[in-house]
């Protein structure tokens, strides 16, 4: 029995990029949102990709460590690849994820 997902197969994304709903914010009067219907998928949109994010990152994680396993002492020279699409995403902003085109984009940097 495995006690670890790492030695699973590696799982494959084969769909398309999502774009993104038409986004609402919420307006100045009490908080609520002009249309509410497109506020709402903008949120789900926006919690989906932030989950597909995490994901990506973990499933190169364990690629690296994978990797690292497998060779050895000699990691350094054979793991560069898994090692550089790793980096490529942990140093994108919100790990690339997809933004609306936020009125302040300020005020949502980071969320």
């Amino acid at each position: 029995m495995i006690m670890t997902s790492i030695y699973s197969d590696p799982q494959v994304y084969e769909g398309g990029k999502l774009r993104p709903y038409p986004h609402e914010e919420r307006g100045s009067e009490r908080g609520r949102a002009k249309d509410p219907v497109k506020f709402l998928q903008g949120v789900h949109q926006r919690a989906r990709e932030r989950q597909v994010a995490y994901e990506t990152v973990r499933i190169l994680r364990k690629r690296v460590i994978e990797c690292y396993r497998r060779e050895g002492v000699n990691h350094y020279d054979n793991c560069k690849e898994p090692v550089e699409d790793y980096y490529k995403v942990i140093i994108q902003k919100d790990l690339g994820q997809l933004h609306p085109n936020w009125a302040n984009p300020e005020k949502h940097d980071g969320w």
